[in-house]
């Protein structure tokens, strides 16, 4: 009797990493991290391009480490939220830079959960190997955090969709070859209905994306412009017009990675460098604002366990998971602040200066922390959820 051999998504484990204690675990990911992680690439300042860091998510994917939430059968490592939380510690204890992870922390769970058999077996590999890197297409000119008023619009002909519009603030979109978007397919529906949520190819005609140059000089952003697009009716994600419902649960797991203690962690290990070489940690002034800082890092870090878990657990996140957005992004521009106040006349350059013994660039903090507060939902919006969702507060 012939059998079938089950779709593999991506590489084999080489164990059961649940089965290992936390503590052995612990160590076998931190000893792989210090010793294969270039150094020159730890704690960069800004956004690094695909080309800069392609070589060590390369390693990741064919380690099969590429996606560690990801379930086994899908081709991730299948972390328990203990286990988790270890790996993205680690990750952030050495500096690791975060790639154009879109396909990992978006696609790929929404197309576990909404997705065909035939979507999985056709984008998730591509994820995997890191062949296929994503963009999102949300916010648009006039229509950021109010995502239900875009008006990028897709029209059924045939067997395709052809999409209309523009998308703007789309993150490293000029290092992607795919795109998954929000596209109005109802014009006549309510604001958050009649829109559904569509994957392209960027090798389709009609595609043309245009970066954008940042205050600091860096072009992490772009424009995307949509004239004419087709891609296959199969690419639908969801039923036709619930791509609001598709886009609520995507935005979960956005708000939950955007939440991270990640980077106002990276800002208080500046903050205590600048301190230390300007001796001001005999300040009892500032001792008090370094401290309250830490501490809220701290319970940034528990909260942020808490919803980690739900994660893990294959949870849905609820609207409270905003909070978690505020919080991160509201510590980390008050420590880029303080920073900026302590480095005294280096704090304006955009530039590593010398100070003390340790070259640092004390802006950079400040820049990556400005626009926290706006992209994901702004902090407005984030606010409106939890008096409106969570507290039931009056409109």
């Amino acid at each position: 009797m012939s059998t079938t051999e089950p779709f593999r998504y991506g590489v084999a484990q080489e164990r059961d990493w649940n089965a290992m204690s936390d503590e052995d675990f612990r160590a076998l990911v931190r000893d792989d991290f210090d010793t294969h992680y270039p150094q020159a690439l730890r704690f960069p300042p800004r956004r690094l391009r695909w080309h800069e860091n392609k070589d060590w998510h390369l390693r990741m994917a064919a380690k099969g480490w590429i996606a560690p939430a990801w379930p086994v059968e899908y081709g991730g490592m299948g972390l328990s939220p203990s286990k988790l939380l270890i790996f993205m510690e680690e990750q952030e204890r050495v500096g690791i830079a975060r790639f154009q992870d879109h396909g990992v922390l978006m696609v790929g769970p929404v197309l576990m959960r909404y997705g065909t058999e035939e979507q999985k077996r056709k984008y998730l590999p591509g994820i995997l190997s890191c062949e296929d890197i994503w963009c999102q297409g949300y916010s648009e000119p006039n229509s950021g955090s109010d995502l239900a008023s875009l008006r990028t619009r897709a029209v059924r002909d045939g067997d395709d969709f052809v999409i209309d519009g523009q998308k703007i603030w789309t993150t490293l979109a000029h290092d992607a070859n795919h795109m998954f978007a929000l596209v109005r397919t109802d014009p006549d529906a309510k604001p958050q209905q009649g829109i559904s949520f569509l994957l392209l190819d960027f090798a389709s005609p009609g595609v043309r994306v245009r970066p954008i140059r940042d205050l600091s000089g860096h072009e992490e952003f772009c424009e995307v412009f949509l004239d004419g697009v087709r891609t296959h009716h199969t690419n639908l994600v969801g039923a036709l017009n619930q791509g609001w419902t598709v886009a609520k649960s995507l935005l979960g797991f956005e708000r939950i990675f955007l939440g991270s203690p990640k980077l106002p962690e990276y800002g208080l290990q500046v903050l205590e460098t600048v301190a230390r070489a300007r001796g001001v940690f005999d300040d009892p002034v500032f001792n008090d604002r370094f401290v309250s800082l830490k501490i809220d890092v701290a319970h940034l870090g528990d909260i942020y366990g808490h919803y980690a878990a739900i994660v893990g657990r294959g949870e849905p996140l609820g609207p409270d998971v905003s909070l978690l957005k505020i919080w991160a992004s509201e510590t980390s521009q008050r420590i880029a602040d303080l920073i900026i106040d302590t480095a005294g006349p280096f704090g304006g350059m955009n530039a590593a200066a010398r100070i003390g013994e340790t070259a640092i660039n004390a802006l950079a903090p400040f820049y990556k922390a400005r626009v926290q507060t706006i992209y994901g939902g702004s902090s407005e919006i984030q606010r409106n959820i939890l008096a409106r969702q969570v507290l039931d507060l009056p409109g």
